[in-house]
């Protein structure tokens, strides 16, 4: 009895099938929805010698690693069209190394136009059946990122990535802090599949909450009390262009530019939380992450000197603030997000951590004391100064935040708890470091704070005023009353992938 044949898998049927010279082979070329086979045309052995047939490996790449299709033409110098038609460059992308992604081109020789343009056409209709691929972008380059070299790596090594891929690009060099908001509040952003920024964290941040803001404005969202925002309309692209590019490498595993680059061409999306940061009156912005205290306090130093240069100022703000060092004093409130799971990195923790009690989960739980630190961060925040991240208890959407505490110890203790980032070790592991899943958190400062304003003339404006630096997503905000934070599950969606499935980065900088 006859038996069937099993059926191709599905995206498996052959397309088209056609003779093409591949690195100077003559190649049979098979095309499916799926994939690109190619095997070289061996000539029959007189002898029968199976030898040969061994070397006729079949190489092939998978359709959704391609991200460009090009007719390849010969053209004399200063020939901008027609020439003669030579064949087809596919452009794909490999992962080469760890989380470094890279381009790399393939060149299907044929010299009939007939059987190149049928070609051409079918990969095209197939690469334009993936739908997360943006076709035209909204793109803000900072130029005062970093060693000002946002516009650099922009048009040096992103435009023309863009570009290959078919992408339309509407850009807008920042001229001004609040450039980026100002333009997104005027955007039509149905014109665009996604917004991109180039430069470091604050650029992004920028960028992340205008994008929400004009969301909430669309909707017709009350924008000074929003207690359940609505989603970002389109994916926010991140280009590190800036010194630490915690989001970044927290989305890439890795600060390069190509590799951003092509995540956003691909179409890689990830669902991330976001955080409000909200006085009890109004709306202050949309974030990732913030710190309150000492890694605040070392921002608004590294801001009042920005005629440094950028390492340079960094350094010297980070010495500076641990020679300071003084604790602030304040309430915090906090609503825990769960019971702590069995076998999850909360468990590591000694019993000197604060356990959440069964029915708990609605009651607000309250501290109080004199802090070094507290960070409230939605996302891991990986940096190369932090590989296992500043939060590595969290994920990108899991719906809850870390609530890391540093209660007052010595200088000496505090160096030590910093110094353990750079390591696999806990950093958490110390008995003046609590830390906790939550949903909300309170942050409330009292003006005793112990500042003293002849050793600490950098704040002296904020202390005056009442008002306490925060470090929001490497962005400084002063404010003086209670700050109130929430997370959002998933808001807004991100070209790259989850941190989850990447390899950690290994290399070591300064974070803060």
């Amino acid at each position: 009895a006859a038996v069937a044949a099993p059926p191709a898998e599905a995206g498996e049927e052959p397309l088209l099938r056609g003779i093409f010279e591949i690195s100077k082979r003559s190649c049979d070329v098979v095309l499916s929805a799926r994939r690109l086979r190619w095997s070289p045309i061996l000539p029959e052995s007189p002898t029968g010698d199976s030898s040969m047939a061994l070397q006729a490996q079949e190489e092939m790449i998978e359709m959704k690693d391609v991200f460009s299709v090009k007719l390849k033409r010969r053209r004399f110098a200063g020939q901008k069209k027609g020439g003669t038609l030579l064949g087809i460059t596919i452009f794909k992308c490999l992962n080469k190394e760890k989380n470094k992604l890279t381009d790399s081109a393939i060149h299907l020789n044929n010299l009939s136009e007939d059987h190149c343009h049928s070609w051409f056409r079918h990969l095209k209709e197939i690469l334009n059946g993936f739908q997360n691929r943006p076709k035209s972008l909204k793109v803000f380059v900072n130029p005062s990122s970093h060693k000002r070299e946002a516009a650099h790596v922009y048009f040096e090594q992103v435009a023309p990535l863009f570009k290959l891929a078919d992408i339309k690009t509407d850009v807008t060099v920042t001229e001004y802090e609040g450039h980026a908001l100002s333009v997104l509040k005027e955007c039509e952003l149905q014109e665009f599949d996604g917004v991109v920024c180039v430069g470091g964290d604050g650029s992004v941040s920028e960028v992340a909450h205008g994008l929400l803001l004009k969301a909430q404005i669309d909707a017709g969202k009350d924008t000074d009390c929003i207690p359940t925002p609505v989603r970002a309309p389109v994916p926010l692209g991140v280009i590190p262009a800036g010194t630490t590019n915690i989001l970044a490498h927290t989305l890439y595993g890795i600060k390069h530019a190509v590799t951003a680059t092509l995540h956003i061409v691909m179409g890689h999306i990830q669902p991330v939380d976001v955080c409000t940061f909200s006085t009890p009156s109004k709306l202050l912005r949309f974030g990732f992450s913030a710190m309150f205290g000492f890694g605040a306090r070392t921002l608004a130093l590294a801001e009042k000197h920005r005629w440094m240069p950028s390492d340079q100022r960094k350094d010297f703000a980070f010495i500076k603030a641990l020679a300071d060092l003084k604790p602030e004093e304040c309430e915090i409130s906090f609503l825990p997000l769960q019971i702590p799971q069995e076998g999850s990195h909360e468990n590591d923790r000694k019993k000197k951590e604060k356990s959440i009690k069964k029915g708990s989960r609605d009651q607000w739980h309250r501290i109080q004391g004199h802090f070094l630190n507290v960070s409230i961060m939605a996302i891991p925040c990986l940096c190369s100064m932090a590989p296992r991240g500043l939060a590595p208890n969290t994920r990108l959407n899991n719906g809850s935040m870390a609530l890391i505490v540093v209660q007052n110890t010595s200088r000496t203790e505090f160096v030590k708890h910093l110094k353990r980032y750079a390591s696999v070790k806990n950093q958490f592991n110390f008995p003046f470091v609590e830390t906790y899943m939550v949903q909300e958190v309170k942050v409330q400062p009292r003006l005793t704070n112990g500042l003293d304003a002849k050793e600490n003339t950098y704040l002296n404006a904020a202390s005056a005023e009442g008002n306490y630096p925060w470090n929001i997503d490497g962005d400084l905000m002063k404010e003086a009353s209670e700050v109130h934070v929430r997370v959002h599950p998933q808001l807004i969606n991100l070209y790259g992938v989850n941190t989850d499935d990447l390899e950690s980065s290994q290399a070591t900088c300064n974070c803060i």
